[in-house]
């Protein structure tokens, strides 16, 4: 059968988000032949979204649309809702808010007839609104076409825990029970995932984007995804983390268990912890007391395997301390790539260890890590100059005598602009001894050049380059104090003048605002007196 028949039911849910469904629905049918079915459930809205489907279903046959009678409070309830009303061979999953790329469903379907496979996952790329910056979701797992017999036969798998960027055999989850878990649980793609790779299926990885998934940070309702400021949010992903792992784990999949673990270390764990200086004491206090516990169950083999790379560091030093401690120096380890910042401390054995209060930590293997995996630090400073503009001062740090080994010599300076087209501008600069622990660099900041290309957010990004022709690619630590991190005003010949706001992102890495004209400098300052004010 040519594999382009009508042969994939896609499942769309959605409450109160008759701003975005219709686009998420028409993108489904958008897909040609290859959909048999688009199944519409909608958990209950109250914003009209149901009576925009109904008017859509009204002039397209292959759209049904279920209304559930009371709002089921999280995503399972709908997708189990519309799993158990497909009639197609095949099924995916799509959210109201995001979208299905023209030829997603050709490339999964394509891949799955002809590897005979249960489960077919593709590319997901997360695009940030409203600039439209793409980041690629776990590209490395599809970076080729392949086709696995079973998942343990590739790990990786376990690090991508979304249930939207992959088609499905309906018979196989039907089979195996697979099933969203009901009602209000956050993070119940963790769960659904897990339950998939379970049962062992034989998996197709194509290299084609086959999802959109649309970030809104702006957006007046966050999703579960975005809306991490309480402690709830951390409780309800950890536990999701654990019923995952349990799952593996009962399955008889020990390999993806260890590595459901080792996700949890170096993806959640680090990217909350990159968060949490922004929180109050309070939720410090019990987020640190509650990942305390939730790490006492891991055993001596979830620490083995490179016990300092950024996620185990991090969690050994929380298994450590009964209370938050070092919290900047933790946020600049969680950063990617990783920042180990000083103090560099020694035990009484001269062993390197984390810390004077926490010699257990050992950093021993740091001594024998390879150059371009070590987490360099480097500090940047931004000064102002007298006639306009920035002075940018990096100064790279000694890491237990790795980088003088090395032999630092230059540093390529990068800034890149959030914008989907990454523009970037570049210049090498050379490092220079200070001391006995330290290497510096300087050079200007290029504002007009960043300003020619456009308005909006620059990153910094640094290549340092050693003797013997190997590079570390690091972020930089933006240093705060007097006359620091402050908006400048800098004369330009092309725009009259563009604003420069440097600030540290949640990972403490320096970036840029630039604004251009006296009309892009109002809006900021406007933007700026509003957040006063509220």
């Amino acid at each position: 059968m040519h594999p382009h028949h009508p042969r994939v039911s896609v499942v769309v849910i959605g409450h109160d988000d008759a701003a975005h469904v219709t686009d998420a629905v028409r993108s489904a049918l958008g897909q040609g032949p290859a959909v048999r079915e688009v199944v519409a459930v909608d958990d209950c809205s109250t914003d009209g979204s149901a009576d925009l489907l109904d008017r859509l279903a009204a002039g397209e046959p292959r759209l049904r649309v279920i209304r559930l009678p009371a709002n089921s409070g999280g995503c399972g309830t709908p997708r189990n809702t519309g799993l158990a009303a497909v009639t197609s061979p095949y099924v995916m999953f799509l959210d109201s808010d995001d979208v299905l790329p023209p030829g997603a469903v050709d490339a999964l379907l394509t891949a799955a007839t002809e590897a005979d496979a249960e489960v077919t996952g593709g590319l997901c790329v997360r695009r940030e609104l409203p600039s439209g910056r793409e980041v690629p979701w776990e590209p490395v797992l599809y970076a080729a076409p392949a086709v696995l017999a079973r998942p343990e036969h590739r790990p990786r798998l376990v690090h991508d825990t979304l249930c939207v960027n992959k088609l499905y055999s309906t018979a196989f989850l039907r089979e195996h029970g697979i099933r969203f878990p009901d009602g209000r649980f956050p993070y119940e793609d963790l769960v659904f995932t897990a339950r998939v790779w379970a049962a062992a299926p034989r998996v197709a990885l194509v290299p084609d984007r086959v999802y959109v998934w649309h970030v809104r940070r702006s957006a007046r309702r966050l999703s579960i995804s975005l809306d991490r400021a309480g402690i709830d949010n951390w409780r309800a992903r950890t536990h999701a983390c654990r019923t995952a792992h349990a799952i593996l784990l009962d399955a008889g999949q020990k390999r993806l268990a260890r590595g459901a673990r080792a996700k949890f270390l170096d993806h959640e764990l680090r990217m909350y912890v990159r968060e949490l200086p922004l929180r109050d004491e309070e939720h410090r206090r019990q987020w640190w007391a509650h990942t305390r516990a939730f790490l006492s169950d891991y055993d001596a083999d979830d620490w083995a395997r490179d016990p300092v790379a950024p996620g185990r560091l991090i969690g050994r030093v929380v298994l450590s301390s009964p209370e938050p401690c070092d919290l900047p120096r933790l946020r600049d380890l969680a950063a990617r790539p990783a920042r180990l910042c000083p103090p560099y401390a020694r035990g009484e054995d001269g062993t390197p260890c984390w810390s004077a209060d926490l010699p257990g930590v050992t950093l021993a293997p740091l001594l024998t890590r390879p150059v371009p995996l070590l987490p360099l630090a480097v500090d940047a400073e931004l000064r102002p100059r007298a006639y306009g503009g920035f002075r940018l001062r990096l100064r790279l740090h000694e890491l237990y005598g790795r980088v003088a080994q090395a032999g630092p010599e230059a540093v390529e300076v990068e800034w890149r602009h959030r914008e989907p087209d990454g523009a970037a501008v570049r210049r090498t600069v050379p490092l220079r001894a200070s001391d006995g622990d330290t290497w510096s660099a300087e050079t200007a900041v290029p504002s007009d050049p960043l300003a020619a290309i456009g308005a909006g957010t620059w990153d910094l990004r640094l290549r340092v380059r050693f003797r013997d022709g190997s590079d570390r690619l690091v972020t930089a630590h933006a240093l705060a104090g007097p006359g620091l991190l402050r908006r400048r005003a800098v004369p330009s010949p092309r725009h009259g003048v563009v604003l420069v706001g440097p600030y540290a992102t949640h990972s403490g890495a320096l970036a840029l605002r630039v604004a251009t004209g006296v009309r892009g400098v109002t809006s900021v300052l406007h933007g700026r007196l509003r957040r006063l004010l509220h």
